[in-house]
């Protein structure tokens, strides 16, 4: 009996020792005294969706206006704003989980692009997402690279057509005519991710970039520093037969 109260009167002084050290609260209770920590009020819509444990929490904090977004809207997308792609062939506007914060562990993002005629929109991969490509005015020539060993795929995808760009693949959207395309694109992932391949090659360093082709870059008479300011946005403008076709001064 000695030694069965001498663990117990130990166990209660432990306890109480615990219970009074800095930080530690007993279960179940929460600390009053502090008001530095960070509640899910004081932060932005994005962080607030993290923080919460469930799907219902997060709805919860949604509005209705929260889980709309609108393509057409350009107060709401002006150029240069995030999720805009601009150039002289077009634009890209998407709504990721980066523009559109109700998109987080839905596990979905959609891109609306606006390709002008001789329209390019250049080489790039989606390094988190497969992409379902559908055409829902005029049409657009695709063209996809697959990993090293796969075969190479080319599509004219017409009006109500949709072609598929796996996940990490390199590929392209062109548009040969002189009216304007319209596409829609739908990823499998909340946050896809987009890499230009020609901007992130020329990025490297110019002795590194003429060691992976096998010798000095020239273009224009410019050495790779001196070329990559020439590098135009994703959404660019060619082909040359195309802007001949049309009658563009190229730029």
């Amino acid at each position: 009996m000695h030694f069965s109260a001498s663990l117990f009167t130990a166990a209660s002084l432990l306890a109480n020792t615990v219970a009074c050290l800095p930080g530690v609260l007993p279960r179940g209770s929460s600390d009053t005294t502090s008001s530095s920590s960070p509640t899910p009020s004081n932060l932005a819509l994005f962080q607030q969706l993290v923080l919460v444990p469930s799907s219902v929490d997060r709805f919860n904090i949604l509005t209705d206006a929260d889980l709309l977004f609108s393509f057409n809207d350009s107060s709401a997308h002006p150029i240069g704003s995030p999720g805009v792609s601009t150039g002289q062939g077009g634009q890209l506007v998407r709504a990721d989980q980066s523009t559109f914060p109700a998109l987080y562990m839905q596990h979905g993002a959609m891109a609306l692009g606006f390709i002008g005629p001789c329209g390019f929109n250049t080489p790039h991969v989606h390094p988190r997402a497969n992409e379902l490509f559908l055409v829902f005015e005029g049409r657009l020539n695709t063209s996809t690279m697959l990993e090293n060993g796969g075969r190479q795929i080319h599509n004219m995808v017409n009006t109500l057509q949709m072609t598929i760009f796996p996940q990490g693949s390199v590929h392209m959207q062109f548009n040969p005519d002189c009216t304007p395309a319209m596409f829609v694109a739908s990823f499998t992932g909340s946050d896809p991710g987009l890499a230009q391949i020609a901007q992130e090659f020329f990025g490297f360093s110019e002795e590194e970039v003429n060691a992976a082709v096998g010798g000095p870059v020239m273009v224009d008479g410019a050495d790779v520093d001196g070329f990559r300011s020439k590098i135009p946005p994703n959404v660019a403008q060619g082909v040359e037969s195309c802007l001949t076709k049309c009658g563009i001064k190229k730029k």
